[in-house]
Protein backbone atom coordinates (compact mmCIF):
# COMPACT_ATOMS: atom_id res chain seq x y z
CA UNK A 1 0.00 0.00 0.00
CA UNK A 2 1.33 3.43 -0.90
CA UNK A 3 1.55 6.40 1.46
CA UNK A 4 -0.04 9.67 0.33
CA UNK A 5 1.89 12.77 1.37
CA UNK A 6 1.55 16.46 0.66
CA UNK A 7 4.72 18.50 0.29
CA UNK A 8 4.57 22.28 0.45
CA UNK A 9 7.54 23.89 -1.27
CA UNK A 10 9.05 27.33 -0.80
CA UNK A 11 11.13 28.38 -3.79
CA UNK A 12 13.80 31.02 -4.19
CA UNK A 13 12.21 34.18 -5.60
CA UNK A 14 11.56 33.86 -9.31
CA UNK A 15 12.10 30.09 -9.52
CA UNK A 16 8.65 28.62 -8.80
CA UNK A 17 7.83 27.88 -12.45
CA UNK A 18 11.23 26.30 -13.09
CA UNK A 19 10.88 24.18 -9.95
CA UNK A 20 7.37 23.10 -10.98
CA UNK A 21 8.62 22.14 -14.44
CA UNK A 22 11.49 20.12 -12.97
CA UNK A 23 9.05 18.27 -10.69
CA UNK A 24 6.66 17.60 -13.58
CA UNK A 25 9.48 16.14 -15.69
CA UNK A 26 10.32 13.63 -12.94
CA UNK A 27 6.75 12.26 -13.03
CA UNK A 28 6.74 11.47 -9.29
CA UNK A 29 3.62 13.46 -8.41
CA UNK A 30 -0.10 12.87 -8.49
CA UNK A 31 -0.96 16.58 -8.43
CA UNK A 32 1.05 19.81 -8.33
CA UNK A 33 -0.39 23.23 -7.56
CA UNK A 34 0.88 26.78 -7.29
CA UNK A 35 -0.29 28.28 -3.99
CA UNK A 36 -0.45 31.58 -2.17
CA UNK A 37 0.93 32.23 1.28
CA UNK A 38 4.07 30.98 2.94
CA UNK A 39 4.77 28.31 0.30
CA UNK A 40 4.80 28.56 -3.50
CA UNK A 41 3.87 25.02 -4.56
CA UNK A 42 1.94 22.09 -3.13
CA UNK A 43 2.74 18.60 -4.31
CA UNK A 44 0.66 15.48 -3.74
CA UNK A 45 2.56 12.25 -4.17
CA UNK A 46 2.33 8.61 -3.30
CA UNK A 47 5.36 7.00 -1.69
CA UNK A 48 5.86 3.39 -2.87
CA UNK A 49 5.05 0.66 -0.37
CA UNK A 50 8.00 -0.17 1.85
CA UNK A 51 9.94 2.98 0.92
CA UNK A 52 11.28 5.33 3.59
CA UNK A 53 9.26 8.55 3.22
CA UNK A 54 12.10 10.90 4.14
CA UNK A 55 14.63 9.18 1.92
CA UNK A 56 12.20 9.03 -1.02
CA UNK A 57 11.52 12.77 -0.80
CA UNK A 58 15.21 13.52 -0.30
CA UNK A 59 16.30 11.39 -3.26
CA UNK A 60 13.53 12.41 -5.68
CA UNK A 61 12.73 16.02 -4.87
CA UNK A 62 15.14 17.96 -2.72
CA UNK A 63 17.99 18.09 -5.22
CA UNK A 64 15.96 20.36 -7.52
CA UNK A 65 17.59 23.77 -7.84
CA UNK A 66 15.43 26.57 -6.47
CA UNK A 67 13.84 24.71 -3.55
CA UNK A 68 14.52 26.60 -0.31
CA UNK A 69 12.32 24.76 2.18
CA UNK A 70 9.65 22.08 2.34
CA UNK A 71 6.93 21.05 4.75
CA UNK A 72 5.72 17.45 4.44
CA UNK A 73 2.35 16.29 5.76
CA UNK A 74 1.72 12.56 6.06
CA UNK A 75 -1.82 11.30 5.59
CA UNK A 76 -3.54 8.42 7.35
CA UNK A 77 -7.07 7.86 6.01
CA UNK A 78 -9.11 9.34 3.18
CA UNK A 79 -12.79 9.97 3.84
Amino acid sequence: MTTCVFVQIRCRPGTAYAVAEAIALREIHSELFSTSGEFDLMLKLYIPAGADVGKYINDNLLDIDGIERTLTTLTFKAF
